[in-house]
């Protein structure tokens, strides 16, 4: 078994408490690893460590950090394997798929990189005489909480940006999956981002992340996760007035018209629920389906449901991997019971596989309802697993009153083959991204993030840049 500890500065240490939680493999159920657990005082002297780094690393010029982000994307790269293993191991997710998303996590340096000296401030046109300037500066000591579900690519969506613009970080990492945010801080040294600029202390939420919130000397707070939890940070992040970025949950909607190209429009359904084992906040997991057409595509979908290979991480072949932990499928499983007593249909899944290779994990079948109504808890609440609701629709205006009907406005989909439809159901959903005629939601160069209850602010693209900077106008009297 692995032993990991905190990263403060350059120093590799033990928690204040010396107290260590296990990491177990959600294919095999064994542990595997164990991993220091942070607490008050570890926050404490890693945001000293990060707050004595800021003036030196807010004064490098746009050239060198940008020099530096290069050369941490290369070292990503560089050590693509390693990370895929740690990541594919800690979180449950198949091996190519943990090998995308580190790819990704390289992309976005690269990305932020080349964006540090392309926004900057600005000259206003004022009524005074004088000149009116506008500087981007940035906000100092960032505290950053990443979720469980997709460990190096969320964390990526956060680093990069907030040391683009100058300012240095303590990292949390989500207590089941640490290793791959460890491992980053370890590469950003080696890349010559200076101690203390990175700092990652993994802990328990209640007491970790909340000795980081509310520590005076963190200036801003970036969190995804659920929305629950959200809220709570949130309401302690106000004590100070802190900056605050939020990415919580969602309950996506995906509206198949009669029109549609079922030959895609059925298996990206599929991969829009079933990706990453069902743990994304953008998962399409409320399906709406033209009533012409409801019969076929639920036929088609059954199939593509029943031809998923689960199988452990490792496996090439393997298509869908665990849920993160086994209290995690108790919880889903707790949602698929609620589903069939509330009279929805299950068409397959419900249950763990019966294959004997994945009795140890937690692992949990695909799972299709049909015929479910609104008002049910399993079309309304975020179920975070494979689990999709699917029910028809007879006019477009009552499409949009079930996709809007909902606490959520994070991701969805539109199939249709009629562009004004289209555009029109665009700018009726009530969400923060939307796609048309393909399950993708996210883009690197493109702004994501939710409305309502799915978070605040916004993460990639240039609009990622927003949060981790603030605006100073100055005035030069002529």
């Amino acid at each position: 078994m692995t032993q990991e500890l905190l990263l403060i500065a350059d120093d590799r240490t033990p928690a204040a408490s010396g107290q260590y939680s296990e990491l177990i493999d959600p294919a095999t159920g064994v542990a595997w690893a164990s991993v220091a657990q942070g607490g008050a005082a570890d926050i404490d002297r890693a945001v000293q460590a990060a707050a004595q780094a800021w003036p030196g690393w807010r004064r490098l010029s746009s050239r060198d950090r940008t020099r530096l982000l290069l050369r941490l994307a290369q070292l990503i790269r560089d050590n693509q394997e390693s990370l895929a293993q740690l990541e594919s191991r800690n979180v449950g997710k198949p091996l190519h798929d943990a090998r995308i998303e580190v790819e990704m996590a390289a992309d976005c340096f690269e990305f932020y990189a080349g964006a540090i000296n392309k926004v900057g401030g600005t000259v206003n046109p004022v009524a005074a005489a004088g000149t009116s300037l506008t500087f981007r500066e940035p906000i100092g000591v960032c505290g950053l909480i990443a979720p469980w579900n997709f460990p190096l690519v969320i964390t990526a969506w956060k680093v990069a940006p907030a040391l683009a613009m100058g300012n240095t970080l303590v990292l949390k990492p989500a207590s089941l999956t640490p290793l791959t945010a460890l491992r980053l801080g370890q590469l950003a040294l080696e890349a010559g981002i200076p101690p203390g600029v990175l700092n990652v202390v993994p802990g328990a939420g209640a007491e970790a992340g909340a000795a980081l919130i509310r520590h005076p000397l963190v200036r801003k707070i970036s969190f995804t996760g659920s929305t629950e939890v959200g809220s709570q940070v949130m309401r302690l992040a106000a004590n100070d007035i802190k900056r605050v970025t939020l990415e919580l949950g969602g309950k996506s909607a995906n509206l198949v018209f009669a029109d549609a190209d079922l030959e895609r429009a059925v298996p990206q359904t599929l991969w829009s629920l079933v990706g990453n084992a069902g743990q994304d906040c953008c998962a399409r997991s409320r399906l709406l389906i033209e009533r012409p057409i409801y019969d076929e595509f639920i036929d088609r979908l059954e199939l593509a449901f029943k031809s998923l290979k689960l199988g452990l991480p490792q496996q090439a072949d393997t298509e869908l991997g665990p849920l993160v932990s086994q209290g995690h499928r108790r919880r889903v499983q707790a949602y698929i019971d609620a589903g069939v007593q509330a009279g929805a249909r299950l068409v397959c899944g419900g249950g763990p596989p019966q294959a004997e290779a994945l009795q140890a994990g937690a692992f949990l079948a695909p799972t299709l309802f049909v015929d479910v109504e609104p008002q049910m808890q399993i079309f309304r609440e975020e179920i975070f697993g494979p689990v999709l609701c699917a029910l028809p629709f007879d006019t477009e205006d009552g499409a949009v009153a079930i996709a809007n009907d909902s606490p959520y406005g994070l991701s969805g989909s539109i199939w249709t083959q009629d562009l004004s439809r289209a555009l029109r159901l665009a700018k009726a959903i009530e969400t923060g991204v939307l796609s048309i005629n393909t399950g993708h939601s996210i883009h690197l160069e493109a702004p994501f993030g939710g409305v309502k209850r799915s978070g605040l602010g916004r993460e990639l693209g240039l609009a990622g840049l927003d949060p981790y900077s603030e605006l100073k106008s100055v005035f030069i009297a002529d």
